[in-house]
């Protein structure tokens, strides 16, 4: 996707960007009342230094545990106007999505409030969302140093990834009604910076399968996200089909915080890290616990 990023013109003082859907975001100042509808984008602003600036979270909001503090607005694709509009936000950030997400945006609209919509799929668009969220903030230089942060951290794990042979993962968003981590998200994105290969080929975000065809793909590596998509899931040991899984009889399954590989945002790289070291343990060696002696 080829992004756009627009200097405002003379006779425009605040900044202005061009978002995801292609909608020119003006704004008179720099942004000090913003509500992030989705977690990863509230989590880029706290990242910046900037979170005395969010006024709201939603209600899966728990990172930095000082948004806990602050109040709910409801869920991301329908968060409650009314609630909204007494907290006077000068700036609302949505993550494209399903049609409901982008419903609630052109509510939000209509009420002339400042919308930017981001599409975020892999580290690239991350950085893109970054430096315009920046912008909106008037905080281009702390925006550029949080990339940069993160730039470094996935350059490490590259060069301990590099010529590694990558086992074949399978990333479940929920069980049961299995839903898998398609080619076009974020998890696969992490997946492959980690050293793996996605046993999902779709190119879709999720992905409905049944067990059936995961037996048919019988992952070398099992991941099982743990979250509000999926409160409670068995471990894949005590799955009765799942049994028979490569993953499963070698005893690679990983249960992981869905909050930090299944919501985009400045964390994924400490997703890409904690993959990369259950990967490949031998490219992350522990630091020694020996003591010199005496």
């Amino acid at each position: 996707m080829a992004i756009v990023l627009l200097t405002a013109p003379a006779a425009w003082a605040g900044p202005v960007i061009v978002d995801d859907l292609g909608q020119r975001v003006e704004l008179a100042a720099p942004a000090r009342r913003v509500i992030p509808l989705y977690s990863g984008l509230g989590e880029i602003v706290s990242a910046m230094g900037l979170g005395e600036r969010l006024v709201a979270r939603t209600n899966v909001d728990n990172w930095p545990t000082e948004a806990l503090a602050r109040p709910s607005i409801g869920t991301h694709m329908r968060p409650n106007m009314e609630l909204m509009l007494g907290l006077k936000p000068d700036l609302v950030l949505q993550l494209a999505g399903r049609d409901a997400a982008l419903q609630s945006v052109e509510a939000v609209r209509n009420h002339d409030i400042p919308v930017a919509v981001f599409v975020i799929d892999d580290f690239a668009s991350l950085f893109t969302a970054m430096e315009r969220i920046g912008i909106l903030l008037g905080a281009e230089d702390a925006a550029r140093q949080e990339t940069a942060r993160i730039q470094a951290r996935l350059a490490a794990v590259d060069k301990a990834v590099e010529g590694v042979q990558r086992p074949s993962v399978f990333f479940e968003v929920r069980y049961p009604n299995l839903l898998a981590a398609g080619k076009d998200s974020m998890v696969s994105e992490i997946i492959r910076r980690a050293g793996g290969e996605n046993v999902v080929a779709q190119g879709k975000k999720l992905v409905r399968l049944s067990e059936e065809v995961l037996v048919g793909l019988n992952p070398e590596v099992y991941l099982v996200q743990q979250g509000p998509m999926n409160p409670a899931p068995p471990h894949p040991s005590g799955r009765s089909h799942f049994r028979t899984l490569a993953a499963v009889r070698s005893g690679r399954v990983l249960m992981v915080d869905e909050a930090l590989y299944s919501r985009p945002g400045p964390r994924s790289v400490q997703a890409v890290e904690e993959l990369a070291t259950f990967l490949h343990p031998d490219r992350f060696p522990k630091p020694s616990s020996n003591k010199d002696s005496k």
